[in-house]
């Protein structure tokens, strides 16, 4: 199996509450003057064949960047799974890789590891691990499994790595750059990734 990076499209995930940044809508916080979204697009997206954001506010906001904007088909914030079933059956390339809207660095050569450990592993699906844990909202997902994740969704499940556990899944090693898996989860988060 040989995937082609114009064979895939990335995912990010903009659609939370940012319950810990007050309500605030992550994405559109801002980092060193641009919006976190704009340093994720700005990482990913030279090395995809597409981009989708997942978003469920700021709707006008979110497609000023330039890219579709696709909404959770479930309603209430259900998570990032949520977030990947809309993608996977919006998305006109057979894969889907994700990443938040909070983690302004993309890791390095995050396609290209991604794509790699898949193809070498026989696995459906390929998740990313930072050295010392998984890390579960970066992934590489064939859209073939759209059905059985809407399945799983259906049943009330959330739990991403559940999901994982049920699918047959590798791990890409990224503990060579651990660091940029820090995301942006309250301001004094932001205010410490200024300053390193």
């Amino acid at each position: 199996m040989s995937i082609d990076s114009n064979q895939i499209t990335a995912v990010i995930l903009a659609g939370g509450r940012g319950r810990r940044m007050g309500g605030q809508d992550k994405g559109l916080l801002e980092l060193d003057g641009r919006p976190l979204i704009k340093h994720v697009l700005t990482g990913i997206a030279p090395h995809v064949g597409a981009v989708i954001i997942n978003a469920n506010r700021n709707l006008d906001r979110y497609s000023g960047f330039g890219y579709p904007v696709v909404r959770d088909d479930l309603a209430g914030f259900q998570g990032p799974l949520a977030g990947f079933a809309a993608a996977m059956v919006a998305a006109t390339t057979p894969y889907i890789i994700t990443l938040p809207c909070d983690g302004p660095r993309v890791p390095v050569a995050y396609v290209q590891t991604m794509r790699v450990t898949l193809q070498s592993s026989g696995a459906e699906l390929a998740v990313a691990h930072d050295g010392e844990r998984l890390q579960p909202v970066y992934a590489l997902v064939p859209c073939s499994l759209s059905a059985d994740l809407i399945n799983f969704l259906a049943k009330g499940d959330r739990k991403i790595e559940l999901w994982y556990q049920r699918r047959h899944f590798t791990v890409a090693d990224f503990s060579s750059c651990a660091e940029a898996f820090r995301n942006i989860n309250t301001p004094d988060e932001r205010d410490q990734l200024l300053r390193d």
